[in-house]
């Protein structure tokens, strides 16, 4: 019993109770996570409160269901990190919006996740409390910067956990570790309450074992939030009532330029094959053009350094967050400076840099106008590819899994694996990974289907159609 479609049938009949899922979840935790290092913060005492008192009679789509979040979204009274010393002890006073959306309908909250730090990085090594290891093999990163949402769910710790997406933070992993990932589209899922890395870029989104798990947990999220401007106005579909519809006659686009890049032959042959499993269910598969994504991982990153630069400032251990107890400092300069350099770790110390250089005089017009410049195109690029098709099919990442440590020093190497998922990002487009095999190494392979702004639904048609003839939900780590 591991999706929340199980556990929502087992619930109504009666055959376990609220208390035996939590349980069942934190025993997982207990047995495999000192291994993993997928949980920075359990909340044992309050979740098994509330799966006490909880009311099988209460109407909720979500109602005694145990799920896990990234430690990006803020919880009221419960520490909330981002994976950082900054905020090592920081108990928010409020709860992020789509939490509640989700406790709302009976979800219960049994802990917070491991991550790269403010949610920066590919791998899940720039953690302050340590790396989380991937479940199908511990030598390998779990990808990041959810990294540790990604792991809970293939871990089998819980149905159901949050991560947040800026460049392909929910996609990457759900593809290293075999789960389905979803980041809708921008203003889709309200942010506030979610703690800041590139606020034009930044989105929520769910990870979960299957399609159908992960469209009804996007469909509780969504929809406008007052606390947040950038939120949509528009209605929220029923997904989760859609997914089963075929795709006879969808279009289903396939980047001429994608096929240029270098891939690990058991991706591109599974993107292939993927291929034509679509056409014999009577997609029709068209070619097209997507030029400009070859500048996408430049742009991501002149972009999202500078709204980091920006939004890490009010970091300075005056109100909240790590104070140094260094006791010399001679001006209120010094002092910002040493809690920064103490609390921060490296990569988030190289993306302040960076954004403060391309924000700077001189050179502000050289590089981050010059970076919206090209973001604008390419957003004009995929509007003018979505009235050739409906969807796009493409690798998630370059190659599976990496091992711990292999990329690590090599920024360069890292920053060139998020090819594929940052074009999304930068045009503000929805996206979602399904896993469909294992390689012969044993590691999780998925792909990636992108869909116009606010077509979700036809997203989670293909992904579910994809997800039937392979069933890689079945498939359970080796241990676990």
């Amino acid at each position: 019993m591991h999706t929340i479609s199980e556990m929502r049938e087992a619930l109504k009949s009666k055959k376990i109770s609220a208390t035996e899922l939590v349980q069942n979840s934190l025993a997982q935790i207990d047995k495999h996570d000192s291994k993993l290092g997928a949980v920075i913060t359990l909340n044992k005492d309050e979740a098994l409160k509330k799966a006490k008192n909880w009311d099988s009679s209460r109407p909720g789509r979500l109602s005694g269901v145990p799920i896990l979040l990234k430690d990006m979204f803020c919880t009221q009274g419960l520490k909330t990190t981002a994976g950082s010393k900054m905020l090592a002890d920081y108990v928010p006073p409020f709860t992020s919006s789509v939490v509640e959306k989700l406790t709302t309908e009976g979800a219960i909250i049994i802990g917070k996740l491991n991550q790269d730090e403010f949610a920066m990085g590919s791998s899940n090594e720039n953690s302050a409390f340590g790396v989380c290891r991937n479940p199908w093999n511990t030598d390998y990163v779990p990808g990041g910067s959810s990294g540790g949402s990604a792991a809970a769910v293939a871990a089998r710790y819980a149905p159901l956990s949050l991560g947040t997406d800026t460049g392909g933070s929910v996609r990457q992993p759900a593809h290293f570790c075999g789960v389905v990932g979803v980041k809708p589209t921008y203003g889709r899922m309200s942010r506030y309450g979610v703690v800041a890395f590139a606020s034009s870029l930044d989105q929520a989104g769910p990870m979960a074992l299957t399609v159908d798990d992960a469209a009804l947990a996007t469909e509780i999220m969504s929809g406008y939030d007052s606390q947040d401007s950038t939120t949509s106005l528009k209605p929220v579909p029923k997904w989760s009532e859609e997914t089963s519809k075929d795709v006879k006659s969808m279009k289903v686009g396939i980047a001429k330029e994608y096929m240029d890049y270098e891939l690990d032959p058991e991706v591109k042959a599974l993107w292939l094959e993927a291929q034509k499993e679509l056409e014999a269910s009577g997609a029709e598969l068209v070619d097209i053009s997507l030029a400009l994504s070859e500048y996408a991982v430049s742009v991501y990153y002149i972009v999202c350094a500078s709204e980091a630069s920006s939004n890490l400032s009010r970091f300075d251990g005056v109100r909240f967050g790590h104070r140094t107890n260094k006791k010399d400092l001679e001006s209120l300069e010094q002092f910002y400076c040493q809690n920064r350099s103490e609390a921060f770790g490296a990569e988030v110390q190289r993306r302040i840099a960076l954004g403060t250089f391309t924000l700077s005089s001189g050179f502000y017009d050289a590089y981050y106008i010059k970076a919206a410049q090209v973001r604008r195109l390419m957003k004009e690029e995929f509007n003018k590819v979505f009235k050739q098709c409906d969807v796009i099919l493409s690798p998630v990442a370059s190659s599976p899994a990496f091992k711990i440590g292999e990329r690590f020093k090599d920024s360069i190497k890292m920053f060139t694996n998020d090819h594929f998922t940052t074009p999304v990002n930068i045009s503000g487009l929805p996206a979602m990974t399904v896993p469909l095999k294992l390689n012969t190494e044993g590691l999780p392979m998925g792909l990636q289907i992108v869909a116009q702004d606010f077509n979700e639904s036809q997203m989670f048609q293909v992904g579910r159609n994809l997800e039937s003839k392979y069933e890689f939900y079945k498939e359970v780590p080796h241990g676990l």
